[in-house]
């Protein structure tokens, strides 16, 4: 249906569009895809992986649990068929002459071996992992080659939306359902579609995509990669006309890495953060619109010693605003390791402009232990405010929750199911630290905080929450009693 509906938009010529004449030219529709398909052919490959599986006994599997014939087969004697080898297809290109393929991580992922098949030879190679991005689901594949022998390869194009835009032509192309070299076409549907990852830039589009295809590449009419076909929203299985593939911005930036390095290295701030929302720009001074990225803890690392506070808007990233986190976890991962980089944030109604030195991400990950946590909710004596009955921290209860030592704040032992704190999220188990941007040990601390948000005229407190360790900011209503 998207085929037909732009060649009609093609050859009608004009419509109205909001006042404005629409003209569209129909030499931008191709006549055929056939020339792009014979140029790019031979840089795509199929990529065939075994994997050893363990062997089980039988006869577990034969029969659904609960079937009149389980006793029967119950008393079969056991067999153990041993290991066996399961093997998966998927797609991939070939980037260099001298034989680096890209495609996705899952397609190789476990393998013990992998081969790849040529569009335009009759042998098979072994590939060897490069290295892989579990993030990003992108893997770098190398085969040896003859001496005096290359391959052909396609580029990486510019995916970026000043030229690839929603509704222009693409093409997939990959071993869908093991067919072997397909092609299909289709638009650009939409761009910055966001899956499950951190670093998600997918561009969206109705050209089928199946199966087998991923790790494939999507084309524009030059020929150039634009995007890896990766996944696919689908009822059944099929495709249905919903494909994403991930952005060529994201994937040259990841095989570049992965080709120096064998690794990712990511630069990393040093901060937890959440959005800033519509709630709290009236909790936050200085603050009118909800834009930039709030940091609810600063742990030890690089923001820590450039001086980044907990409570601290970030407003700017190495000269480009922030929107929300997203685009702030993106734009750092972007960065060099070890770039020293100004950070421009709003602390308690003012602009500062810090200078932080970036760390490695992954290197930062590896050494986060794991929380401790506890189900337990212990009694204590309460008070009740802002729909939170709350307990001060002192040593015993510190010691029944397994705090540190060091920790300080209010305890939520129980929240009004009628509440405003119910409904942001608060919980039983939830430790306040902060209020008013302001360190909270005792009940007479929030209280202060509250007057004086009603003194100034604010309709909401910001609080500082964590639970099991994790902080995030709420702004709470605060009234008068």
């Amino acid at each position: 249906m998207a085929l037909l509906l732009g060649s009609a938009i093609a050859i009608g010529g004009a419509q109205m569009v909001s006042g404005q004449e629409l003209n569209v030219e129909g030499q931008n529709r191709p006549s055929s895809f056939a020339e792009l398909a014979e140029q790019i052919s031979p840089a795509v490959v199929n990529i065939t992986t075994s994997t050893t599986v363990a062997g089980r006994a039988g006869p577990q599997g034969i029969v659904p649990e609960g079937s009149p014939f389980e006793d029967f087969f119950r008393n079969l004697p056991e067999r153990d068929n041993g290991p066996r080898r399961s093997s998966a297809l998927g797609s991939g290109f070939i980037i260099s002459g001298d034989g680096y393929i890209v495609t996705n991580n899952h397609v190789i992922e476990g393998a013990d071996e992998i081969l790849i098949e040529f569009y335009d030879r009759e042998d098979e190679l072994p590939a060897e992992v490069v290295g892989t991005d579990p993030n990003t689901d992108i893997a770098l594949l190398k085969v040896e080659l003859p001496e005096d022998e290359t391959l052909p390869f396609v580029p990486f194009g510019d995916s970026s939306g000043d030229s690839a835009e929603v509704g222009d032509w693409v093409m997939a192309m990959g071993n869908p359902l093991g067919q072997g070299f397909s092609v299909s076409a289709g638009i650009i549907s939409a761009r910055n579609r966001e899956l499950s990852g951190t670093y998600d830039d997918y561009i969206q589009t109705d050209a089928a995509i199946n199966r087998g295809n991923s790790g494939g590449p999507l084309f524009n009419l030059d020929g150039e990669v634009i995007g890896v076909n990766t996944a696919i929203l689908s009822p059944n299985g099929g495709s249905i006309g919903i494909g994403f593939a991930m952005s060529s911005e994201v994937v040259t930036r990841v095989v570049d890495q992965l080709q120096e390095f064998g690794e990712t290295r990511r630069g990393w701030l040093g901060v937890n953060i959440q959005d800033v929302t519509d709630d709290l720009v009236d909790a936050i001074e200085g603050l009118e619109v909800a834009e930039g990225a709030l940091v609810t803890n600063v742990p030890e690392g690089p923001a820590q010693e450039a001086g980044i506070l907990s409570g601290d808007v970030i407003l700017s990233f190495d000269g480009t605003e922030v929107g929300d986190i997203r685009e702030l976890v993106r734009k750092v991962g972007n960065t060099a390791v070890g770039k020293a980089v100004e950070v421009i944030v709003l602390r308690e109604g003012e602009r500062e402009t810090l200078s932080v030195t970036l760390g490695r991400r992954e290197t930062a990950e590896a050494a986060i232990p794991a929380r401790a946590q506890t189900d337990e909710e212990p009694e204590t004596g309460e008070t009740e405010l802002l729909g939170l009955t709350l307990a001060e921290l002192d040593d015993a209860l510190r010691e029944e929750l397994q705090l540190g030592e060091t920790v300080e704040g209010l305890f939520v032992t129980d929240v009004n199911e009628d509440s405003a704190a119910f409904e942001k999220g608060l919980r039983p188990g939830d430790i306040i630290t902060e209020a008013g941007q302001q360190n909270v040990t005792a009940i007479a601390d929030l209280t202060s905080q509250v007057d004086e948000a009603l003194e100034e005229g604010r309709k909401s407190i910001l609080l500082l929450v964590r639970r099991d360790g994790a902080p995030r900011f709420v702004a709470l209503p605060v009234e008068e009693e």
